[in-house]
């Protein structure tokens, strides 16, 4: 029998910075394996750069942790950016009047595969009878239509 073995593991976070800017640095580093993508994050000149590279590591312990695999194995399977809320604020201006800002936020989620893992596992099941059905139990069997319950009444 093939069970199905975990081979990925995502990291999430929300960060206070535009969809749109997130996403430049995302789009550079998808599908790349872990060690490239530390070393392109680190040099990136963007601001998105370094909230994304704290998610990439998180994701790196995150591997290491449940499936016990070796960070040179791991590849970033799907990274992708969301909008989030925006955080709507007022300021003052001239005569009385007031100015709205909105500060916009995102999501940010990577999922991050090992590629030295199998994706199914080999699992050998015995056929046994179960051990909590007796043999001497007296089975009784309830017909609805000798109950007298509802389905009598005619």
């Amino acid at each position: 029998m093939l069970k199905k073995r975990k081979t990925e593991v995502h990291a999430l976070g929300h960060i206070s910075m535009s969809a749109h800017k997130a996403r430049r640095v995302i789009d550079q580093i998808r599908g790349r394996s872990y060690e490239e993508t530390l070393m392109i994050l680190e040099v990136m000149p963007y601001q998105a750069s370094c909230p994304i590279l704290k998610m990439v590591f998180y994701a790196g312990a995150n591997a290491s942790y449940t499936m016990g695999s070796n960070k040179t194995n791991l590849i970033i399977s799907k990274a992708e950016v969301n909008e989030g809320t925006a955080v709507k604020k007022f300021k003052p201006r001239a005569r009385g009047r007031s100015y709205p800002i909105k500060r916009p936020t995102c999501h940010i989620s990577i999922v991050v595969k090992n590629i030295s893992l199998d994706e199914y596992i080999e699992t050998i099941t015995w056929l046994k009878k179960p051990r909590w059905k007796n043999k001497d139990t007296n089975r009784i069997y309830h017909d609805m239509d000798s109950s007298g319950g509802v389905w009598d009444k005619k």
